[in-house]
């Protein structure tokens, strides 16, 4: 939702901060809020007027008319404020048919004045103005405002003046003084309005005194999808619930998720002892489920509303999934058990698959207490991957313990409530389709050959259908024909040769666009560009049917137009934060003729500028918040119908005769299924989004489709919230549509709960009794066109009145012409288990492929809350085990002591000469490394190799020392050029010493201990340095904590892992040098003569 109420606290404190920036001249609103936890001391502390100045106690919880229902204490002292607050407190208030706590109070200060000193004003917008009420006379006796307030309408874009108040609103105001203050008031008000994004304000009453003005009740809304844009005016918002509805941390959680998504997250819990939950894919599959179970008896046990959509991660779906779960499973058990309804429409490009992932995972988290609570869970969906997402959820359901049933497109999407609700039989087995696109998928083989799933689309409660009686659809010429009232702008959208523009790097939406054009024949892409003004203009490779092709990218959208003169479609895929003005920019370019904005949750005032900006260009806009349109066999908007087997299934490659609106893009890809199987298909599907004010409304489209002499049968779906409908019905009534119309309005359920509840959609919220889906379908129905029972009769009625079209002749039925085939992409083979491909690389340490990180099977969360350190993370990334904490210390000891030996050795030298050459971390870290080996640090795995070889060989340590004098070679771990036997190396000592102490058994550190006695006896510097130390103590280790076996052990000898200790350690000293110079701000190194000795050839000399 975007258009969110306020409470009345957070209104005025709003206004404090900005309206008088704006000239109102009205006094500061001084307010005290109260709850059940208020420190009364401190809160007299810091408003001392509560003392000494008379006051008025109401509560600030969205309720109306306060003052009708006995809700507001005037004129008492602060004792009388809390006896009044303590004798409502946290107890139970009945308004309507809401019952709720009062919990929270504001107090302020009592205003003397007379009724004349009472006026009342209010700003709300709409679609193409903001209107102003204003009334000379407010206060709780107001009565019917609308019929009697004075009305200015300020049209977008237009301002405010002084002149239009006084001539349209103050009429009756005879106190010029009084007029002047209150006009400037109304300007400051409504510019204050307009520049904090508010959709909606009443003041009642506004006190006028003679010397002052004063805001005494305020009711406010904030549209919260500006919140990027107003953050720093607002403040932090509070939304509260609406009254009679408590606010669940569950929630405030799912809306945090939201919040940090770029998926679509709602939860709304009705009922926290229910035994009927959702979830559910798809903002108005959502509202329709709901709707059925109200409609089947279940309102009073519906639990929840929500949904996820908008491509949610697997890990997003978790976390959703983990929160209903919760809820269900630590509310009371039900005598009759609890029923989970995992629903949704065919998605349009939602990971199926994936999301089912993060279900199954929670489901098998909860497992236990879902059997604890008898949970019967149903299944339906459909979209991409849902095959291999069923075939994975039928799979789990088998180990579940639980009756867990799972169904596809092949049954209709609301059949599982009336299953849920045992108003329809189970059926035994579901019939499963074997094929997606033209491939046979894994199992299809052994399938047996099933029955048409829609012979029958009724899926309501299993009764027998009734038929219908169709009033006699006219044979009249003018039904093919523009009727003389509709609107001459019934331009068709879409043709076989449409061009269009995509604005963002949306590979997989184009490349579904380039395939849709390929089945529809079309002889070259739709897409003939992009933008994106992030990198540089480059191209793009797509495939075109079995061809690859190259699709420029464009940096600036003035280049892609001057170069493609043909385009007239833009698909606008920019985020909510730059639709605006990217759309704004393409609007300067005659050749676009259509619009489709995908972005959800763009600012109300940002989307009606554009709709003005639009109508005077002749523009038409789709969206915001939607999916976009498809006219089949011609061309398609993005990822509307979803993928290539959806599209095949629901014949989209080629024209029907039906042709729909609708607000919800989910429910659009719904239609063209139910649609397919009911008639001969769809000619033009539009999804008008989502939005409280959409580009084009119902009419628009559907006045083009009655101008269409190919469109015989028009549908509508329409939802609760706003009175586009009204529209409809007005032109059946007056001849403007003469084509049958069969139309459903979603959101009957909304008249069934107690207390507002927003759905999914922004537009989605009746604001009066007229914008009830329940009020519209009666006045569809009235007004001329085929109106359902429900949603779930929907389809045979479109059924119904379609044969009635073939059986009059208005309609000829085509043969079927097959698609071609289109190659299936690699990575939806793969994911549907088509084929199979050897990796190019294996890995065993780490998958970042799930929910959370996995080092070597331990998820990153238990790495960190288990403190195992870097000790830890590297036997698990190196040895892919946790190994002994002592070994672990070890490690970090082993990384502490080798991180850095001074600038003089060569590793830090070449680091810092390449520091001070100008060259990046990375290159100077890497000139640093380079330099280890047998001379310079990497004597480890040598040191290692010798001294286990000698050991193994049952060599004495003399026969060592003096087999390698014979061999003359170097003791790799032995020597140093500064420390001796008289000056040890403090950090051998220290990790000597902790050894010792900790490790099992050191017998190669004791054997390397001899060789040091019998070489330093020779030489006091050839002591056992920090490699021979460290790589001795390793093999150790390797050998005898019990964590490896002994081939593991030399395994890893032989492939020098032991090197890898001084590898990290010294990196992050040569990182330190890198900085140290750069911090020094250190000139490019040159070696000085006098340390070089030149020395020539001499018969050059």
């Amino acid at each position: 939702m975007s258009a969110k109420a306020i409470c009345e606290a957070t209104g005025k404190d709003i206004l404090n901060r900005h309206l008088n920036n704006n000239g109102a001249g009205v006094e500061v609103c001084r307010f005290a809020t109260v709850n059940t936890s208020t420190d009364w001391s401190k809160l007299v502390s810091n408003n001392p007027w509560l003392l000494n100045t008379p006051l008025v106690v109401k509560p600030d919880q969205l309720i109306k008319r306060r003052g009708k229902l006995g809700l507001i204490g005037v004129n008492k002292n602060l004792d009388q404020v809390k006896t009044w607050l303590k004798e409502r407190m946290n107890k139970d208030q009945k308004i309507g048919n809401a019952v709720g706590k009062l919990r929270n109070f504001i107090i302020e200060p009592f205003v003397p004045h007379t009724d004349a000193d009472e006026m009342y004003v209010c700003v709300y917008s709409h679609r193409t103005a903001d209107t102003i009420l204003f009334y000379h006379q407010g206060g709780v006796d107001i009565g019917d405002v609308d019929a009697k307030a004075l009305k200015l309408d300020i049209p977008i874009n237009e301002d405010i003046t002084i002149e239009a108040v006084n001539a349209k609103l103050l009429t009756h105001v005879t106190d010029k003084g009084k007029k002047q203050r209150i006009a400037n008031f109304i300007v400051a008000l409504y510019k204050t309005y307009v520049d904090l994004y508010f959709t909606y304000l009443e003041i009642n009453p506004l006190v006028v005194t003679k010397d002052n003005m004063y805001i005494l009740d305020l009711a406010a809304k904030l549209d919260s999808t500006a919140d990027f844009v107003c953050h720093a005016k607002w403040g932090e918002i509070d939304y509260p619930p609406p009254f009679g509805r408590d606010a669940y941390p569950e929630e405030a959680y799912i809306a945090d998720l939201d919040a940090k998504s770029g998926a679509s997250l709602k939860l709304t819990i009705l009922n926290r002892n229910g035994r009927i939950w959702t979830m559910v894919a798809g903002g108005g599959a959502s509202v329709i489920y709901s709707d059925t179970i109200c409609d089947l008896g279940g309102s009073t046990e519906l639990a929840n509303y929500g949904e996820y959509s908008g491509a949610p991660s697997e890990q997003q779906t978790y976390e959703y999934a983990k929160t209903i779960l919760t809820l269900m499973t630590t509310s009371p058990k039900h005598p009759d058990g609890k029923v989970l309804i995992t629903g949704g429409g065919i998605a349009n490009f939602t990971n199926v698959a994936a999301t089912f992932r993060g279900i199954i995972t929670a489901l098998r988290e909860f497992q236990p207490k879902l059997v604890e609570h008898n949970v019967s869970i149903f299944v339906r969906r459909a979209g991409p991957n849902y095959q291999e997402g069923l075939r994975k959820m039928r799979e789990f359901g088998s180990s579940l313990g639980i009756p867990l049933h799972v169904f596809g497109p092949e049954t209709h999407m609301t059949a599982i409530c009336g299953m849920a609700l045992g108003k329809r039989p189970i059926p035994q087995t579901a019939s499963v389709e074997f094929s997606t696109a033209n491939f046979l998928l894994p199992g299809g083989q052994e399938a047996e050959s099933v029955k048409n799933p829609f012979a029958s689309l009724s899926s309501g409660n299993g009764s027998p259908q009734q038929s219908i009686k169709l009033p006699p659809i006219s044979a009249d010429d003018r039904a093919d024909g523009i009727h003389n009232n509709v609107a001459s702008n019934t331009r068709k959208y879409f043709s076989s040769t449409t061009k269009a523009i995509v604005w963002g790097m949306q590979q997989r939406a184009v490349q579904s666009m380039l395939d849709f054009d390929f089945i529809c024949r079309r002889d070259e892409p739709s897409v003939v560009a992009m933008v994106y003004p992030f990198t540089g203009d480059h191209k793009q490779k797509f495939y075109w049917g079995h061809k690859e092709v190259l699709i420029p990218v464009y940096k600036q959208m003035s280049h892609a137009i001057n170069k493609h003169k043909d385009v007239d479609v833009m698909v606008n895929f920019a985020s909510l934060r730059s639709a605006y003005e990217s759309t704004l920019e393409v609007l300067e370019y005659p050749q676009i003729r259509t619009v489709a904005i995908i972005a959800e949750g763009i600012p109300e005032n940002m989307t009606r500028k554009l709709i003005v900006a639009a109508n005077k260009k002749g523009v038409a806009i789709i969206g915001p918040a939607t999916v976009g349109g498809v006219k089949p066999g011609c061309f398609k908007i993005g990822n509307t119908g979803g993928m290539l087997d959806n599209i095949l299934h629901s014949k989209l490659y080629r024209p029907g005769s039906v042709a729909y609106v609708s607000r919800s893009g989910g429910m659009s890809n719904e239609l063209n299924n139910i649609v397919s199987k009911a008639t001969d298909g769809v000619l033009e599907g539009i999804a008008i989004g989502g939005d409280r004010y959409p580009g084009t409304t119902f009419m628009d489209h559907i006045l083009r489709y009655q101008a269409d002499p190919e469109a015989k049968l028009l549908v509508l779906l329409g939802e609760v919230g706003g009175t586009e409908e009204y529209e409809v019905c007005a032109a059946l009534k007056d001849g403007r549509i003469t084509k049958p119309l069969v139309a459903w309005c979603i959101g009957t359920c909304a008249s069934m709960f107690t207390s507002e509840v927003q759905f999914g959609h922004a537009g989605s919220c009746a604001n009066s009794d007229r914008e009830t889906a329940t009020v519209k379908n009666k006045a569809l129905r009235d007004a001329g066109a085929y109106v359902p029972d429900s949603f779930d009769t929907l389809g045979d009625l479109i059924q119904q009145v379609y044969a009635e079209l073939v059986k009059s002749g208005r309609i000829v039925p085509k043969e079927e012409v097959p698609p071609p085939t289109v190659p299936m992409d690699y990575s939806w083979a793969r994911e549907l288990g088509l084929i199979r491909k050897p990796a190019s690389f294996m890995t065993s340490i780490c998958d970042e492929r799930g929910q959370e990180l996995l080092y070597a099977g331990m998820p990153i969360s238990e790495v960190l809350n288990k403190d195992v350190g870097i000790g830890g993370v590297i036997s698990l990334l190196w040895f892919q085990r946790c190994l002994p904490p002592y070994v672990c210390k070890f490690f970090e000891m082993c990384l502490m002591v080798t991180a850095d030996h001074g600038p003089a050795v060569s590793g830090a030298h070449n680091t810092i000469v390449c520091a001070r050459a100008g060259k990046d971390l990375v290159s100077s870290v890497v000139s640093g490394l380079l330099t280890i080996g047998d001379r310079f640090g990497g004597a480890l795995d040598g040191a290692a190799r010798q001294f286990s070889e000698a050991y193994d060989s049952n060599l004495h340590p003399m026969e060592f020392v003096n087999q390698m004098r014979k061999k003359g070679q170097l003791i790799m771990g032995i020597g140093h050029r500064v420390k001796s036997i008289n000056n040890p190396d403090v950090r051998v000592k220290i990790i000597k010493e902790f050894v010792m102490e900790n490790f099992p058994s050191y017998p190669l550190l004791n054997y390397a201990l001899e060789v040091e006695k019998i070489t330093t006896s020779k030489k006091p510097n050839l002591i056992l340095n920090v490699d021979g130390v460290i790589a001795t103590c390793f093999v150790d280790l390797l050998r005898n904590c019990g964590s490896f076996t002994s081939e593991e052990a030399q395994e890893y000898i032989n492939i020098g892992a032991i090197n890898s200790l001084f590898v990290l350690g010294r990196s992050i000293g040569f990182i330190g040098h890198y900085m140290d110079q750069k911090r020094l701000k250190q000139g490019l190194y040159r070696h000085p003569w006098d340390d070089i000795s030149y020395v020539m050839p001499e018969n050059f000399n």
